[in-house]
Order: C-alpha cells, then structure tokens, then sequence
C-alpha cells in the first residue's frame, strides 16, 4: 500500500482519572499499567556486577520561548526545535510542560528540509504545515494529554521512538486563553534518550479515531468502535499478524467521560486493557510493561462516553465539538489507521446511557525506511548526544514552584466577577475540574449565579481547619493557601497538592494577589 495513504493524527487527552483494569484483567494480560506521568528516575548503579554495560542515558531540553494569549484568544499555531542531530538519538521519555493555555499539542519528529523555516512558534499555513506529512515523512514522538500542564511519557525499558539523523521536533498546537487577562505561557521539552545497545523495540504509531459522532443533548451515551485490523496487517505485509501495545493515550474533550479499550476477537476477546474515567487536565497516557501481545487477536476494540448536558447535539471537531481518538505505539511492521468515518448505529441502551456502535476502516502504511533499529557501528560507538542551544544551558524541564508573595500588587479589578473570569475559569472550569457538570469535591466554580455564596458555605473535603473562603483573612482561607504555597500543608501537617491542578508552578502573581485582595475586602460577592 502506498505510504501516503496514512491518515495519522497522533492526538491529545482527556482529564482526571485513574488509567487501570481489573485484577483478573491484569493477570489474563500479563501487564501492568505504567501511567505515563511517572518521572524518569535516577539511573541504574554503574557499578553493577552483572557483567554488562551499565547503560548509558542523557536527557536534552529546550525552551521554545513563551507565546502571549491575549483575552479569549483561540489559535492553531505550529512550533518547531531543530535537533541538528548529525546520528540518530533514541528517545525513552518524553517529558513536555507549559504555564496553561495549551490546549493540546501533537508532536513528529521529521527530516529538517519538511516544512523548511526558523524554530519557535510559526503560522502552520505558512509552511502547508499537515500532520499526514509529518507522520509519513518523519515519524510520530508524543501527544500531548488535553490541557495537561505537565506530562511524561515514559515508556518502559528498552522500548524508544527513533528520531534519524538531521531531524527536527515539530508539533501543531491548539491555544485557548478562557480568561479576561494575559496570558504569557512557556512551553518546555526534554527528550530522554538511551544508548542503541540497550533498545528492544523502535515503536510506530497507531491510531483510533471515532469521527462520525452526533452526541444527544441532554444525554448520556457512548461510541463503539471495533477496529479489526488483522487482516488488513496480513495483506499489506504478507506476514502472520504480530504486534506488541507498548502506550496508549486516549483524546477527548470536556463532555467526556469515559474511554475503553478492549481486545477485539480472538481467545480474549472482550478483554480491557485499558479504562479512564471522567475528565480533568491531567496527564493520563499509560504504558504497558510488559507490552500487550496482541497476535491471536482480530484488532481492538474502543469506546467514548460522554455527558452531553447541553441543549444541543454535539458532532467532530474542536471549540465546542468533541473528539473520540487514541493514539497507540506500537512494535509492529507496519503503522495502523483505524476510523469510523460513516455507518454509526443506535444499537440500544444501558440505563441512562444511549449506545452507538460502528465498525473501524482500516489502513496500513509500512513504516518510514529510516525507522529501523540501530546498526552495529551506532550500537560499537558511546552515546550520541546531540548539541545543546545556547539559551537551554542548564535548563530544567520543569521549572522551579515559588510560593507567591503576600506583597504582590494584584490585578485589577479585585471583584468576585473579576476573580472568576481571570483565575476561576481559565484555570479551574477550563480542566473541568470544577464545572457544573461533575464539579471536584463538589465546588462548582463555573456557574455565576451563587457563586460568592457557594465559596462561603461549602464544606472543605481536605482536613483543614481552614474554611475555603474565611472574609478578610486570606491566610485562614483553605483556597487561597492552594493557590498561593507551593507545598500547602493540611491540618496535620501533610504536604497537599497545590492549584492549578496538574500544574508545577503557581498562577501569576498578580492574579493570586487578585484572590488575596477580594478575600482582604471580605470576599463580597458582586
């Protein structure tokens, strides 16, 4: 099959949630759940005695600057980091982190002359920037979760994502600022990469896409598809279908509440290997270690469920559209296309749930020649590293958490109305941690009307003595102390998880200020 009839849109994801199967799932698989928003760790003692290498890792970051989101601005930007590479580099992790606004990002790897231009954030047009491009031409390396701040995909030992010598990061972005003021965000990658000795595997793509969606209103209901893609493998590479599942990552947007995979056919059959639910702006990709043998299946199986309570239906696409997709990487001959473009039936209802099932297209495109495994000189030569920016010198890829000052001069102005659409919204509903639809601890922070009374009255579900809101005296308010301390401390002294959530560092400062001073004034609401 010719290479360019791909259709690969390695995607983003969804929000809070526990990725995990049941316990008799687990042993049927052999596998254990990995969540990809595990850190690295140190490497191994050198001085082992087992006779081999100790291996031999690096990691490169960059910056690729901060982009400015005026007011309620929403843009597709593209953004791009030259490598200038002169060997190939394996990469095991992949770590990206932003200060919010980034709705999701997906990222390739490809040979320098594709898109030809300077790095940093360009106009995609400009450049007939197209992800199909990217993924054939180069190769798939990341996709970011849906308004993840901070993420990691760490893939298990040995397994990598291959990028050939003279390649560049490149990666289509979708901005959204949903707040009344500035915001000045930077966005930050590192790539983990191992010594071509130590390889077992160089991954490829795959991807599941369910685009003929029409979600009720005012509904529950949830999108099947059943992607059986064995025999489409077996034609295009005239071998026995084989392929291992090393990480998946799931894509949907705010009305999302559910997402499944199964395996499809074969002895077991209707087995999950993967579940999430709700939503949040976590980072919620997950590897398989040790991968899924997929080889006596047909394919996978996967499904979305959504909570549409909206007075409209809702269809494909972004703003206020949805998406159902999962991006896979894969040990496989070929990468894997599988999409529910047409035929979506009503096959029945569970409870309160409406449910829609159709069957996946499929396609296979062989794998770039340049994504091969390591040669015996690459394997013979020490670790390639490729040449750091001079402004990444000793760069983190994560910036460093300072608590805000009770001396910032806070933006104006400092009104309940004010502190919702500037700090609440963009930072709180944004990840539909607290909206109306399945507010976190119960906090509702999207609807206005009730707003003050609700921070007033609301029962703190963290053991503090501190209320969420305590007029006049932000140090005694529990929600500011989460906004405004790095490391706040409950009533027993245990260190809890600051907010934004998902985020490792804290708002501006004046925007914190903001909230300290509507609390200062006795948190009237307007």
């Amino acid at each position: 099959m010719h290479r360019r009839s791909l259709v690969v849109l390695a995607l983003a994801c969804a929000c809070r949630l526990e990725p995990g199967s049941s316990g008799s799932d687990a042993a049927s698989t052999g596998a254990t759940f990995e969540p990809a928003t595990a850190t690295t760790g140190s490497p191994p003692d050198p001085t082992s005695t087992t006779g081999e290498p100790a291996p031999e890792t690096a990691t490169v970051v960059h910056s690729f600057g901060s982009y400015l989101m005026t007011p309620y601005l929403e843009i597709e930007p593209c953004v791009q980091w030259t490598l200038h590479n002169d060997e190939a580099i394996y990469v095991n992790a992949v770590t990206l982190v932003n200060d919010g606004g980034f709705h999701h990002s997906n990222w390739f790897a490809v040979p320098e002359e594709v898109f030809a231009g300077e790095d940093g954030f360009w106009d995609c047009a400009s450049r007939d920037y197209n992800e199909i491009t990217a993924a054939v031409e180069g190769t798939v390396l990341f996709a970011q979760s849906t308004q993840s701040r901070q993420e990691v995909m760490q893939l298990p030992a040995g397994a990598v994502i291959k990028i050939p010598p003279r390649h560049k990061i490149i990666a289509g972005v979708h901005l959204l600022n949903l707040g009344s003021t500035d915001l000045e965000s930077e966005l930050r990658m590192a790539l983990d990469i191992i010594h071509p000795r130590d390889i077992g595997a160089v991954l490829a793509a795959m991807h599941l896409d369910y685009r003929d969606l029409a979600i009720p209103a005012n509904k529950h209901s949830r999108f099947t598809g059943n992607c059986s893609f064995k025999a489409t493998f077996e034609k295009s590479t005239g071998k026995p279908f084989d392929m291992k599942l090393y990480y998946v990552l799931p894509h949907y947007h705010y009305l999302g509440e559910y997402f499944g995979l199964q395996i499809l056919g074969g002895p077991r059959d209707g087995e999950f290997l993967f579940e999430l639910d709700g939503f949040n702006g976590g980072a919620n990709g997950a590897a398989f270690d040790p991968p899924v043998d997929l080889s006596d299946a047909d394919g996978l199986r996967f499904a979305c469920g959504f909570n549409n309570w909206l007075n409209k239906d809702i269809g494909y696409g972004i703003g206020d559209q949805e998406m159902c997709m999962m991006l896979g990487l894969v040990d496989a001959r070929v990468m894997i296309e599988s999409r529910v473009s047409e035929g979506s039936q009503l096959v029945g209802v569970d409870g309160e749930v409406v449910l829609h099932e159709a069957e996946c297209a499929n396609y296979a495109v062989f794998k770039n020649p340049a994504q091969g495994p390591p040669t015996p000189e690459e394997i013979a030569r020490p670790l390639y590293v490729p040449p750091t920016d001079p402004g990444d010198v000793d760069l983190e890829p994560t910036k460093s958490c300072v608590d805000s000052p009770p001396t910032a001069v806070p933006d104006t102005p400092t009104t309940l109305t004010s502190v919702r659409d500037a700090i609440f919204t963009p930072s709180c509903t944004f990840s539909s941690c607290h909206d109306s639809s399945a507010p976190a601890a119960g906090l509702d922070l999207q609807t206005a009307e009730g707003l003050g009374a609700r921070l007033l009255a609301h029962e703190v579900v963290a053991d503090t003595p501190d209320p969420l809101v305590t007029p006049g005296d932000p140090q005694a308010s529990w929600l500011y102390r989460l906004v405004a301390e790095c490391e706040p401390q409950n009533g027993n002294g245990a260190t809890v998880r600051h907010m934004p959530f998902n985020a490792p560092t804290l708002l501006p400062d004046p925007l914190v200020a903001k909230l300290r001073a509507w609390i200062e004034a006795g948190a009237i609401d307007d």
